[in-house]
């Protein structure tokens, strides 16, 4: 599907049922683009993720552009300088990091810990993401990232990246929805927005 036919289709979601219904179908359905004609392959890269992290494979998905072969934010194609985007959808993992950062917050607030301005302002932004259900790695502070997640999380994804997996020679991002329903209401909302957008425009 092309940008153009994407936008026809998605201009046409106009109730919140259609728009979750076009998420369902065109945001998480499917062979991604980075793994067209590659199904098995697609499979393999979702298994070794949801082996690392003891979830289903069907909890692993790959988003954003590299799932659909362009961006509709950005409206800019998939590249060999995109990211693959993946979302883990699972309550416990989710818990159990949740745990680590509720940790790290009372050690801040008993100032058994510090942090600059700067990564205040990057932790308040993962926060955002946080009550919306989603939790997001790369949002937090450097202090943070190193302390509770470098291995266990980015040292892992990063020996997904650059040819090291299935995906090919891109970097591999990845964030973590509580469930399902906060997974769709975010995208929901994402088209919904887009939606608004164009017809502003």
């Amino acid at each position: 599907m092309t940008r153009d036919e994407f936008i026809d289709i998605l201009v046409l979601a106009r109730s919140s049922e259609q728009q979750h219904i076009f998420a369902q179908k065109y945001l998480f359905h499917g062979i991604p683009f980075v793994f067209r004609e590659r199904e098995n392959e697609y499979y393999e890269f979702r298994k070794k993720i949801a082996d690392k992290f003891k979830v289903g494979f069907h909890e692993v998905f790959i988003v954003g552009s590299a799932k659909l072969g362009f961006s509709y934010h950005k409206m800019s194609l998939f590249s060999y300088d995109s990211d693959i985007d993946v979302v883990i959808v699972n309550e416990k993992l989710f818990e159990e990091f949740y745990l680590k950062i509720t940790d790290y917050q009372y050690q801040l607030d008993r100032f058994y810990r510090t942090i600059n301005k700067t990564e205040l302002k990057v932790y308040n932004e993962f926060l955002r993401y946080l009550v919306k259900g989603w939790m997001r790695p790369d949002k937090l502070p450097l202090s943070f990232q190193i302390s509770l997640l470098k291995t266990e999380w980015f040292d892992f994804f990063n020996s997904l990246s650059y040819g090291r997996s299935e995906v090919g020679n891109y970097k591999v991002n990845a964030g973590l929805f509580k469930n399902y329903d906060y997974l769709s209401k975010y995208y929901t909302t994402s088209i919904e927005d887009t939606i608004n957008s164009i017809n502003i425009n």
